[in-house]
């Protein structure tokens, strides 16, 4: 799999505009549909630095009124997404432009929270689009070889408050572009995708035999952990509340 802009972004670009605009003026009296100033919008933010700094801006969905997997098109228009919703929404911004829309599932173990996030390849190096309310799981820059090497760079600053370090596993890559062509302009929650994500194959990231040796993180890196860019009157744990049902 690629995550690479496509040869003749042009095209590309052109060819799903005018879907895009095909869409809206064939289903006008529909609910769900991106306006062309959305549209105007979305083709503005054309670098994966640009998308992550939209996403950056947009609140944290601390879910008060129950859990959600809002659509690109509904995270857009609530102005608010957690990990799971931002990944997906920066996934589709940036297929508008030529990058394939992966999503990477990042598995902890069970009493902790896992994370998603929007892989892209530049110059065949990797990098990753990452929504989260804290310090660390954050953006990463085209500069991995692999999916593995990407994943890894997360493992460090995976820990709980206890400074237990939890992440076990990555999923191989997903393809957004297998699912039905209006996937990101559904108005119901996408948990249909929340189930792909979680049966794909994972690889482990830790040896099972050395899980018990694993250093605690240590104190200073605790307290930048708990660092939040959007307060919440909810206690939370070290990081955002994920969107991953465990089978």
């Amino acid at each position: 799999m690629t995550g690479q802009p496509n040869l003749q972004p042009r095209q590309s670009l052109n060819k799903t505009y005018t879907y895009l605009n095909t869409y809206t003026n064939t289903y006008k009296n529909k609910m769900f549909l991106f306006t062309q100033k959305e549209i105007a919008f979305l083709k503005k933010i054309n670098t994966p630095s640009k998308v992550q700094d939209f996403l950056n801006n947009l609140p944290f969905n601390f879910e008060k009124e129950g859990e959600t997997l809002k659509s690109p098109l509904l995270t857009l228009r609530q102005e608010k997404a957690h990990c799971f919703e931002g990944a997906l929404l920066g996934a589709y911004i940036l297929s508008l432009h030529g990058f394939t829309p992966f999503v990477l599932h990042l598995k902890t173990v069970k009493h902790d929270y896992d994370h998603v996030v929007a892989p892209f390849k530049i110059s065949g190096m990797w990098g990753a689009l990452s929504k989260t309310n804290h310090a660390v799981l954050r953006y990463r820059e085209p500069i991995y070889r692999n999916i593995r090497e990407l994943a890894m760079s997360y493992f460090h600053e995976y820990f709980l408050n206890s400074g237990t370090k939890t992440l076990r596993q990555y999923s191989e890559l997903f393809n957004l572009n297998t699912l039905p062509q209006n996937w990101a302009m559904r108005g119901d929650d996408l948990w249909d995708i929340d189930k792909k994500l979680d049966k794909i194959k994972h690889y482990d990231i830790v040896p099972k035999v050395y899980i018990k040796k694993l250093r605690r993180a240590d104190r200073v890196e605790i307290r930048a952990g708990k660092i939040v860019e959007y307060p919440s009157s909810r206690t939370s744990s070290l990081r955002d509340r994920q969107k991953i049902k465990r089978g």
